[in-house]
C-alpha cells in the first residue's frame, strides 16, 4: 500500500511538472513581451513599496488606476524582496521575469488543484492532470495572458481553487459545513479583489447550494449562504471602505473610465466568440462528453455540477464585460482553465464505464475534434508573436525616454505629457503624465463617463494646458488634434505618413525659445523616431532597469 501510494505521488509530481514545463516552453516563445497595461500596476507597486502611497508617479494625486489589488500586493512583495523592479535575474530584466515566474507558479497551482479533484474520481489522476496541462499549453489565449505581466494567472488560479473546493465539498457531502462556507466566500472575495469581474463568483456557492439543496436541508443551506456572504463582505468591505476614504469612489477609477454598460440579453451571444476560437468541433465533442458524464456518473453527477457552475459564471462574465480591444480574449482565461479540466475529467468518467472499443472510439473522436483547433491555435500563436499587443518596452521607449529627450532639449525641469499609454511611460518618464484614456486620471474618467459636464477638449486646453501632447490611432478620434486651439497654442513636432495609423507629437509654443530650438526638436524626432518605429516588436530591448529620466540618444 505504501509503495503504491509513493508511486501515485511521484506520478502526480511528474504530471504537474510536465504540464508546467510545457506551459513555460510555450510562454518562452513570446520572449520578454509584457503588455503595457501591466506597467500601470508595476508603477503603482513601485510607489507603494517606496511608501509613496497608491500613486502612478511620485507626487501625483492618489487615483485607483489599477483594478487588481491582490496582484499589486504580489508585485509590492517582489519589490521589497528585490526580486522585481530592481535589475536583472539570470540576465533577464526582473520586471519581466518576476511576474512571469509568478504566473508559472499560478499555473502550477491550477494543475495541482486539478489533480486534487481528479484523484478522487478517476483511476488516472496523473494522466488527467497532464492532459489538462497539455490542452492549456495549446491555447494561445491562456498562455499569452497568463504570462503578460497582468493578473490573469492569479485570477484563474483563484477561480479554479474555488471550483475544486466546491467539487470536493459536494463529493464529501460537506457543502454546508462552516469550513466550506467561509472558504467559498473568502475565495470569491479574493477573486473580486484580483479583477472587478471576479465579484460574479460570489454567486458560485449560492448557486451550487440552490441546485443541490434538499427539502430537509434548505434552511441549513440558506444559513450557510448568508455566512458565505459575510465571509466575502469582511475582506471586500474592508477594501471598499479604504477605497472610499482614499479615492472617494465606490468603484475603481478604471471601471469609471471604461464606462461598463448595463449587460443586455444580446451580450450572451458573445459566447459564440469563444466557441469559434476554441473550435466548433472541439466544443461539440467536449460538451458531448460532459453530457455523457452527467448521465452515466450518477454517483458523482452532483460534484460535476459544482464544477460546471463556476465555468458557467466564467463564461457569463466574459459575455457581459465590455469587449476588450486587445487580441486573444484577455478576459477568458478562467474559461479556458475550467473548461479544459471539466472536459478532461468528464472524458475520464466516460472512459471509465466503457469497454476497450468504446474507449478507443471516444478518444479518437476527441483527438480528431481537437486537430482543427490545434491548427488554428498554432496560427494564432504565430501571428501574435509577430504582432503582440502594445509591448511595455515599446511604450517605455516611445513615450517615456523619447519624450524625456524632448524635455532635455528644452531644459525643462517640470512639464506634463498628455498621452494614452501609461504603463512603460510611468516607469521611465520624468514628465507628469496625464492619461488620455482616463484610467489613471479621475477627471478624464468622469468626462469619458459623461458625468463631468465639461468636454475633453475644454479640459485639456483650458485647464490642463499640457506641455506635450501625443495622439495616435483611434485616439485621434477624440478631436484634440483638429481643435483650433491645438494649432493656436502648439507646434506639431512630427506626423506619421501612414494615414491608416496616424501618429502625432505636439509641444506648447510658450516653452519653445525660438526657431532654432524648434528645429532641434524636429531634428531629434526625425532622427530617433524612425529607428524606434522599425523596432516596434523588439520588446526585450529597453534594458534591465526602467527609471524616470532615462532618455534616448540620436542615431
Amino acid at each position: 500500500m505504501r509503495q503504491e501510494r509513493g508511486r501515485s505521488v511521484w506520478a502526480a509530481v511528474a504530471a504537474v511538472l510536465s504540464g508546467v514545463a510545457l506551459l513555460a516552453w510555450r510562454a518562452a516563445q513570446y520572449g520578454n513581451w509584457v503588455v503595457d497595461d501591466a506597467g500601470i500596476t508595476f508603477a503603482y507597486a513601485r510607489s507603494v513599496a517606496a511608501g509613496l502611497g497608491p500613486v502612478l508617479q511620485p507626487g501625483a494625486q492618489p487615483v485607483e488606476g489599477f483594478s487588481d489589488p491582490t496582484w499589486l500586493l504580489v508585485l509590492v512583495v517582489g519589490k521589497w524582496c528585490h526580486l522585481f523592479d530592481s535589475g536583472s535575474i539570470f540576465g533577464i530584466p526582473d520586471f519581466v521575469l518576476y511576474p512571469k515566474a509568478i504566473g508559472l507558479l499560478c499555473c502550477a497551482g491550477i494543475l495541482v488543484a486539478c489533480h486534487l479533484a481528479a484523484r478522487r474520481v478517476t483511476r488516472w489522476p496523473a494522466l488527467v492532470t497532464l492532459v489538462t496541462g497539455v490542452v492549456l499549453a495549446l491555447i494561445p489565449s491562456f498562455v499569452i495572458w497568463c504570462f503578460s505581466g497582468l493578473e490573469n494567472a492569479l485570477f484563474a488560479l483563484t477561480v479554479c481553487v474555488l471550483a475544486v473546493r466546491l467539487f470536493l465539498a459536494v463529493l464529501d457531502q460537506r457543502l454546508w459545513t462552516p469550513a466550506v462556507t467561509v472558504t467559498a466566500g473568502a475565495l470569491a472575495a479574493f477573486a473580486a479583489l484580483t479583477r472587478p469581474d471576479g465579484m460574479i463568483y460570489l454567486a458560485a456557492y449560492p448557486l451550487v447550494s440552490l441546485i443541490l439543496v434538499r427539502r430537509a436541508t434548505w434552511l441549513t443551506a440558506l444559513r450557510n449562504v448568508l455566512y458565505s456572504g459575510v465571509a466575502f463582505a469582511i475582506p471586500f468591505g474592508a477594501y471598499l471602505a479604504w477605497r472610499i476614504s482614499e479615492f472617494g469612489r465606490l468603484v475603481a477609477n478604471t471601471a469609471v473610465a471604461k464606462h461598463q454598460s448595463v449587460p443586455t440579453v444580446h451580450d450572451l451571444t458573445r459566447v459564440t466568440d469563444l466557441v469559434h476560437y476554441a473550435g466548433t468541433p472541439a466544443v461539440v465533442a467536449g460538451a458531448g462528453v460532459v453530457v455523457l458524464a452527467l448521465v452515466w456518473a450518477s454517483k458523482r453527477r452532483e460534484s460535476l455540477v459544482a464544477l460546471l457552475v463556476p465555468l458557467a459564471l466564467a463564461i457569463l462574465s466574459y459575455c457581459v464585460l465590455r469587449p476588450d480591444w486587445m487580441a486573444q480574449f484577455r478576459f477568458a482565461t478562467p474559461v479556458w482553465a475550467l473548461g479544459a479540466f471539466v472536459v478532461v475529467i468528464s472524458a475520464a468518467e466516460v472512459l471509465a464505464v466503457l469497454g476497450r472499443r468504446g474507449r478507443a472510439l471516444v478518444a479518437l473522436v476527441l483527438v480528431a475534434a481537437l486537430i482543427p483547433s490545434g491548427v488554428a491555435w498554432a496560427g494564432n500563436a504565430e501571428t501574435y508573436r509577430g504582432n503582440s499587443d502594445v509591448p511595455l518596452c515599446w511604450i517605455a521607449l516611445r513615450f517615456g525616454r523619447y519624450f524625456n529627450g524632448y524635455a532635455d532639449i528644452l531644459n525643462l525641469d517640470k512639464g506634463t505629457l498628455l498621452a494614452p499609454d501609461m504603463g512603460g511611460s510611468s516607469l521611465t518618464s520624468r514628465l507628469r503624465l496625464i492619461d488620455m484614456a482616463g484610467l489613471t486620471d479621475s477627471r478624464i474618467a468622469d468626462i469619458k463617463a459623461g458625468t463631468a459636464h465639461v468636454s475633453l477638449a475644454d479640459y485639456v486646453f483650458e485647464d490642463l494646458e499640457p506641455t506635450f501632447v501625443h495622439s495616435h490611432g483611434l485616439w485621434m478620434q477624440n478631436g484634440l488634434t483638429v481643435d483650433p486651439r491645438m494649432s493656436r497654442d502648439y507646434y506639431r513636432l512630427q506626423q506619421s505618413q501612414d494615414t491608416s495609423s496616424p501618429d502625432e507629437d505636439w509641444v506648447r509654443k510658450d516653452v519653445v525659445h525660438g526657431d532654432r530650438q524648434l528645429l532641434q526638436l524636429r531634428a531629434y524626432s526625425s532622427d530617433v523616431l524612425s529607428h524606434l518605429l522599425s523596432d516596434y516588436q523588439k520588446t526585450g530591448e529597453c534594458g534591465t532597469v526602467l527609471r524616470p529620466g532615462q532618455a534616448l540618444t540620436s542615431h
